[in-house]
């Protein structure tokens, strides 16, 4: 992270003073600016090191073998060099954010920790340097406290602190909100509070941090895994609906964090409001699809026998006083003392009308009968409820007999005159 200052690029400082020449060479080659090849800077540093322990130069040395540790991208020595620059000059700010930078790059101990703690905090803290002017500091504060927070919230984490994590990962992406990765943090952190009610705030961050593309976007190894756990967890949440998931996906680019008063309902959420719509535009459909989705269930006949058998249905259940159906047999065909209705309106008998005193007449089939009655039996397969009505006041919708022709009387023959 960042770039060393100019001085590194230059011969020793006056107000420095080498101890012969020999330091100076070894200077040199052990500068990044006068030596590109970085084994061979190492084992200058090494010799310089071994030969002159105590110099005036320790501050330049310690940058140097950062620098070289970098091109050899071994982090962990990096991370202990630039802890080196920063115990001669605690606010040298390469060394700053080089410390806070590799925090997730080295063993997660205390030790570690708390350096790169010091140093975030010392980052986001940390004043302008003279050699650079204020256009290009106030880039490098965005950047600081984007990297700051992000390490914070790393450490945190690793603290077992969800909710100061979340705190300095939203910071981060205050100051920079294509991060990916912080997305993606922010949103266990979220999770690791263990409140399901912010479950929706879990899933908005994760879909940001899967749906980001370009440079912000998760490196492709990680998005494929993260986006297919993200996937699941949605479906499992919410329900499989591809267009919900784009919707949220366009939201979650669009912007770092949720809107106020986001929220994503869950299948019990869903279910309910359809239920509710369901009774609202037809109560006694929705009432009998609910005693229909119970009886349809594996434990089917458990359910009548406990809860339905011998019960006077709908019996005001939902404001619902009767049940409807469409006639499909009568038996007899006249004046018949049993009905077979469909229910819901699917062509398919579901109920059996058992009646004491036989109906007058006949109804067509597909007339709309209503009723309500005491379940008296049940069979799974093939699905038939039966209901013993009794009354002429338990059931509506059944016509009326016809009144017989009236019979015409022969007129009578005048008589002769």
């Amino acid at each position: 992270m960042g770039t060393t200052s100019s001085a590194l690029a230059q011969a020793p400082a006056k107000q420095k003073q080498a101890k012969d020449a020999a330091e100076v060479e070894l200077f040199k080659e052990s500068s990044p600016q006068t030596a590109p090849d970085p084994n061979k800077r190492l084992a200058a540093l090494n010799t310089w090191k071994e030969k002159y322990p105590e110099t005036d130069y320790k501050l330049e040395r310690a940058l140097f073998y950062a620098l070289t540790y970098q091109a050899l991208n071994q982090p962990v020595k990096m991370f202990e060099a630039a802890n080196e620059v920063l115990s001669i000059d605690p606010k040298e700010i390469n060394a700053l954010g080089w410390v806070t930078a590799l925090t997730e790059s080295v063993p997660p101990t205390a030790e570690n920790l708390s350096a790169s703690e010091k140093a975030a905090q010392s980052l986001l803290q940390a004043q302008k340097p003279d050699a650079v002017d204020a256009a290009t500091w106030n880039n490098m504060q965005s950047s600081f406290t984007g990297i700051a927070h992000k390490t914070l919230g790393f450490i945190a984490n690793q603290r077992k602190q969800p909710d100061l994590a979340e705190q300095a990962y939203t910071k981060s992406l205050q100051a920079n909100p294509n991060q990916s990765l912080v997305s993606w943090s922010l949103a266990n952190a979220i999770l690791a509070q263990k409140k399901p009610e912010r479950q929706s705030e879990v899933l908005y961050h994760w879909a940001r941090a899967t749906s980001l593309s370009g440079a912000a976007a998760l490196p492709a190894p990680l998005l494929k895994q993260y986006d297919a756990y993200f996937v699941k967890q949605y479906s499992t949440f919410h329900g499989k609906n591809d267009a919900d998931l784009k919707e949220l996906r366009q939201l979650a680019v669009a912007q770092p964090m949720p809107p106020a008063g986001f929220t994503i309902k869950d299948v019990n959420q869903i279910e309910a409001d359809k239920d509710a719509a369901a009774t609202a535009a037809d109560p006694q459909l929705a009432l009998w699809n609910k005693l229909n989705d119970g009886l349809k269930a594996d434990s089917g006949q458990q359910y009548f026998e406990s809860s339905v058998k011998d019960a006077a249905l709908p019996g005001g259940a939902g404001g619902v006083t009767r049940f409807r159906g469409k006639l499909i047999e009568m038996k007899p065909a006249v004046r018949p003392k049993e009905l077979i209705v469909d229910m819901n309106d699917d062509g398919t008998p579901d109920a059996t009308l058992k009646f004491e005193t036989a109906l007058p007449g006949k109804a067509d089939p597909g007339t709309v009968i209503q009723f309500e009655g005491v379940a008296s039996a049940f069979t799974k397969e093939p699905f038939m409820l039966t209901f013993d009505v009794e009354g002429k006041e338990k059931i509506a919708g059944w016509p009326a007999p016809s009144a017989p022709a009236a019979v015409k009387k022969a007129s009578a023959k005048k008589g002769r005159k």
